[in-house]
């Protein structure tokens, strides 16, 4: 896989809010079919790399490049159909709709009705839970349920790249495995990549292939995840342990 092209690539990042630089000097490489998470505390500059990403912020300086076209100008409705989705923090499924209404949400970029019928049916055949709840509310649905529906949305758009902004964050520990085990299954059985923005570095990298690891808006770790697990100061600062 490290000799694969980047699917996507950051190059030399910078962001500001303001005053405040949030990113400096941020590059990473995502390659087809690779879990990457991306770890750090809080205003670390995870999910500001993430918005980067969807095309939500707009650096001051540096690139993202999809499949090596440049893209830090283009729109976000244009990244999505371009290939890249994404699984919000905290789920933010619309409650008040049905499943079925989220997950044509998730195609709102697409115009092929047949095809989209046929990808409803394909994600209540991969998620039966959510076949059983078609046509209850969103909002109605368990903390996991709720985020197999966000998986399942964001692959109606077809991507090639989901970003998963703290997939496990307010789960109960038996969701949580639940959770990461999905995320293995959906890049296993559908080649996706995915980028996961997590806190909780075991967790992560317990399903990623490599990571990188952000302090203060710059990149300061990064390598294959087995690699991360075991580096020292990964130990000391993500899961409690002395070097």
């Amino acid at each position: 896989m490290t000799n694969t092209a980047p699917l996507l690539e950051l190059s030399g990042i910078e962001v500001r809010y303001g005053a405040a630089l949030a990113l400096q000097d941020v590059s990473l490489t995502i390659r087809p079919g690779e879990i990457v998470s991306l770890l750090g505390g809080n205003a670390s500059g995870k999910s500001t790399t993430m918005k980067t990403i969807l095309g939500l912020v707009t650096p001051k300086a540096g690139t993202v490049a999809l499949d090596g076209a440049d893209i830090t100008r283009l729109s976000t409705p244009k990244r999505i159909a371009a290939g890249i989705a994404s699984v919000p923090e905290a789920r933010r499924v619309f409650p008040q709709m049905t499943v079925a209404e989220n997950l044509l949400t998730g195609a709102y970029t697409r115009r092929d009705r047949q095809q989209i019928a046929g990808d409803v049916e394909r994600m209540y055949t991969h998620f039966p839970r959510l076949a059983q709840r078609r046509r209850q509310d969103a909002g109605t649905l368990s903390g996991g349920e709720q985020q197999m529906l966000a998986f399942a949305r964001a692959l109606m758009s077809k991507p090639r790249l989901i970003c998963m902004d703290e997939p496990t964050m307010g789960l109960s520990p038996l969701f949580v495995d639940k959770v990461l085990d999905e995320i293995a299954r959906l890049n296993a059985e559908f080649g996706i990549a995915v980028l996961m923005v997590e806190q909780q570095a075991e967790l992560a990298l317990s399903i990623a292939h490599r990571g990188y690891v952000l302090a203060t808006g710059r990149l300061v770790l990064s390598g294959d995840a087995a690699e991360l697990l075991a580096n020292p100061a990964v130990q000391e600062a993500y899961l409690g342990r002395a070097g």
